[in-house]
């Protein structure tokens, strides 16, 4: 018997080995819950903190725009309605030329997940990718009820009509890098800093 013969046959013994029950969970479908230990917005807020990412709540637009004037500098916001309405100033998506000028980039996420402080940006509902990496500072609006635990969950709901978007990016604290050295650096490859404005009110962006 060849080596080959040999390995495969192992990993068939194995295979047959195995429980019958055995099944595959696809991270589209809609997960169990799982027990959590502090409610979503906590957790992620707790977990983006860690990170070193800056996390604010607010209950009314109105809130959320006072906010936004405390940003100085040069602001530009991704083709989400209604960053137009809360920044009319603002230069809508800019392109990958002219957005390294700006000194704040102001996008909304899609989904957020609690366990990771990751924010979950979907391409197929908004220009935000040049608005979210190149400025050095990068604030992302959420609604509160777009928090989920895991990963899965994050992902189940972005998909839920089916749609598989070009592009999703996943977005966990400011940009770091230890490739020179091993040394951590902050801003190397994005955003320096990383804010986050969970809306506790109405949903804004949707």
């Amino acid at each position: 018997m060849s080596s080959r013969e040999a390995i495969l046959g192992s990993i068939r013994s194995h295979l047959a080995a195995s429980p019958p029950n055995d099944q595959a969970i696809s991270v589209f479908s809609d997960p169990p819950d799982l027990p959590a230990t502090m409610p979503v917005v906590e957790l992620f807020k707790e977990s983006l903190e860690a990170v070193d990412g800056q996390c604010v709540l607010v209950q009314t637009e109105e809130e959320l725009a006072r906010i936004l004037e405390n940003f100085g500098g040069r602001i530009a916001i991704s083709d989400a309605p209604a960053l137009s309405r809360l920044l009319p100033a603002a230069e809508i998506a800019p392109n990958s030329s002219d957005i390294f000028k700006f000194d704040v980039g102001v996008s909304t996420a899609q989904a957020a997940i609690a366990e990771t402080g990751t924010l979950v940006l979907d391409s197929a509902r908004e220009r935000h990718r040049v608005v979210s990496l190149v400025p050095p500072v990068h604030i992302a609006i959420i609604d509160a009820s777009t928090i989920f635990q895991t990963l899965g969950q994050a992902l189940a709901f972005i998909h839920r009509n089916g749609d598989i978007s070009p592009a999703v990016t996943f977005i966990t604290g400011p940009s770091r890098t230890a490739d020179i050295e091993l040394t951590l650096a902050i801003g190397v490859h994005g955003p320096q800093e990383l804010y986050v404005i969970i809306n506790e009110g109405p949903p804004l962006t949707r």
